[in-house]
C-alpha cells in the first residue's frame, strides 16, 4: 500500500497550522450542528411522544359544546352536552363492546387555603375512583377516591405536589398535610392523598391539581348537575381503539337528536400521536437541513485552501511533473490532503456534537440518533472530495515548464 501521498498530505497541513486549523473548524462546527440539531429534534419528539403516551395510547378524549346551527343567524347555537345517561350508556358492554372504562370528569371553581395560604390549581376536576389508572395520575402519598366516596358525598381531595407545595411551602413536609382540613370553595374538604409528581406536559403544569368526587363536586363546588364537561374512554386494547371511536360517536350522535359526529369532539391519542411523530420527522429534518448548510460553507472553505495550496505549490508540482509524477498522483495528493483536513474536522466535530448533546437546549434534553452521527461524518469526507477535486484536477493540469517558471 503506497502511503506517500498520506504522508505529503500530513506534511501539507502542517505547512500551514493555522489556516489548516480554520478550515477543520469551519467542517467541525457544521459536523457538531447537524449532531445536535438532530439530537434536539429527536428530544423534542421523544418527549411529546411521552407526554402521549401518558395518557394511554388507547385512550380517547371525548368533548361536546355549543354548535351554530347551519343555515341559522350567527348568534342562534344550540348546546349540545353529555349526560350522566350517556355515560351510563357508553358503560353498556353490549352497545360498545370495545369500551373499557370511561372516566366522567365535571370542572370545578374555587380556592383551596390552608393554614392561611391559598392557591387555585390550574387542574380542578371531579372525577370518579377510575381516574387515577385510565389517566394514569398514580399516588405518592395516601389513597385515592373510593366508590364509597362517590356514595357518600364524602368532601374528600387529592392533591398533586405543586398544589400542595402552593399551601404549604416548597420545603414543606408533604405528609403533613395528609388527613388535615383544608377550605376549598366555601366547604371544607379532607386531604386523602398526593399525585406523584408528573412535570408539565408542555402546555400546563400536570402536578397542579385538585381531584374531589364528582358528586361532592356538584354539591359544594359549582358542577353542572346531571351532565359532564368531558369523558375519558379507555379501549379494551390498542388494537381496538378505532372501533371504540365509532361506537362512542355511533352511541352520542343516536342518543342527541338532531345531532351529528361534528357534535362530539373524540380524539384518538393513537391517532394523535402518529400525527404529532410525523411532524416530529419534518421538524427533525428541517433542523438537519439547516444545520447541513454549514457543512456545504466549510466545504467551500477547504476548496479555498487547496486553491491557496496548489498556487503556493506551483513550483513543487512542476518538480515532481518533471521527474515522472503522472496527473493521477498529483489528484491523489491533493484529494487526500483534503479529504484529511475534512475527516479531523469531522471527527472533532463529532466529539464536540457528543458534548453538546449532554445539555439542555431550549427546554429539550438532546437524543443523540446515531444515523445523525454517521450521515455527518459521511457528508464531511464527500464535502471534501467534492470540494477538494477542482483544486486537485487543477493542480494536476498545469504544465511542468510553467509550474517551473512560476516565482
Amino acid at each position: 500500500m503506497n502511503l506517500e501521498p498520506l504522508r505529503m498530505a500530513v506534511g501539507g497541513i502542517s505547512a500551514n497550522k493555522t489556516r489548516s486549523a480554520l478550515t477543520m473548524l469551519g467542517i467541525m462546527i457544521g459536523v457538531a450542528a447537524v449532531i445536535i440539531l438532530v439530537a434536539v429534534g429527536s428530544g423534542s419528539a421523544a418527549a411529546s411522544r411521552k407526554r402521549l403516551e401518558a395518557l394511554g395510547s388507547n385512550t380517547l378524549t371525548v368533548q361536546a359544546g355549543g354548535f351554530q346551527r347551519p343555515g341559522a343567524q350567527a348568534a342562534t347555537t344550540r348546546s349540545v352536552t353529555i349526560t350522566d345517561a350517556d355515560v351510563k350508556a357508553l358503560e353498556d358492554k353490549d352497545k360498545a363492546p370495545s369500551v373499557a372504562e370511561v372516566v366522567p370528569s365535571v370542572n370545578v371553581t374555587g380556592r383551596i387555603t390552608y393554614d392561611g395560604t391559598s392557591t387555585q390549581p390550574s387542574q380542578a376536576l371531579g372525577t370518579t375512583p377510575n381516574f387515577s389508572t385510565v389517566r394514569n395520575f398514580p399516588l405518592q402519598l395516601g389513597t385515592f377516591l373510593t366508590q364509597d366516596d362517590i356514595d357518600s358525598h364524602r368532601k374528600v381531595v387529592v392533591l398533586g405536589s405543586t398544589t400542595v407545595k402552593n399551601l404549604i411551602g416548597e420545603n414543606g413536609d408533604l405528609n403533613s398535610i395528609i388527613g388535615q382540613k383544608v377550605k376549598y370553595g366555601s366547604a371544607s374538604f379532607t386531604v386523602i392523598g398526593i399525585f406523584k409528581t408528573k412535570g408539565s406536559n408542555g402546555f400546563q403544569d400536570q402536578d397542579d391539581i385538585a381531584i374531589v368526587p364528582f358528586t361532592t363536586a356538584r354539591d359544594n363546588l359549582g358542577a353542572t348537575a346531571k351532565s359532564v364537561n368531558s369523558l375519558t374512554v379507555q379501549a379494551t386494547s390498542r388494537e381496538t381503539t378505532d372501533a371504540a371511536q365509532t361506537e362512542i360517536t355511533t352511541i352520542l350522535t343516536s342518543r342527541h337528536r338532531n345531532t351529528t359526529s361534528s357534535d362530539f369532539l373524540v380524539l384518538n391519542q393513537a391517532s394523535l400521536q402518529q400525527t404529532q411523530d410525523a411532524s416530529n420527522r419534518t421538524f427533525t429534518t428541517l433542523l438537519g437541513a439547516v444545520a447541513a448548510i454549514s457543512l456545504l460553507v466549510g466545504g467551500i472553505g477547504v476548496m479555498n485552501i487547496m486553491l491557496v495550496t496548489v498556487t503556493e505549490r506551483t513550483r513543487e508540482i512542476g518538480i515532481r511533473k518533471a521527474i515522472g509524477a503522472r496527473k493521477i498522483h498529483l489528484i491523489v495528493q491533493f484529494l487526500t490532503e483534503a479529504v484529511l483536513l475534512s475527516m479531523i474536522g469531522g471527527l472533532l466535530g463529532i466529539a464536540a456534537g457528543l458534548i453538546g448533546s449532554r445539555f439542555t437546549i431550549v427546554g429539550t434534553k438532546p437524543v443523540v440518533e446515531t444515523y445523525s452521527v454517521v450521515l455527518a461524518f459521511a457528508v464531511a469526507v464527500g464535502v471534501g472530495l467534492f470540494f477538494g477535486l477542482y483544486p486537485a484536477n487543477r493542480a494536476a493540469k498545469l504544465r511542468p515548464i510553467e509550474a517551473l517558471r512560476y516565482e
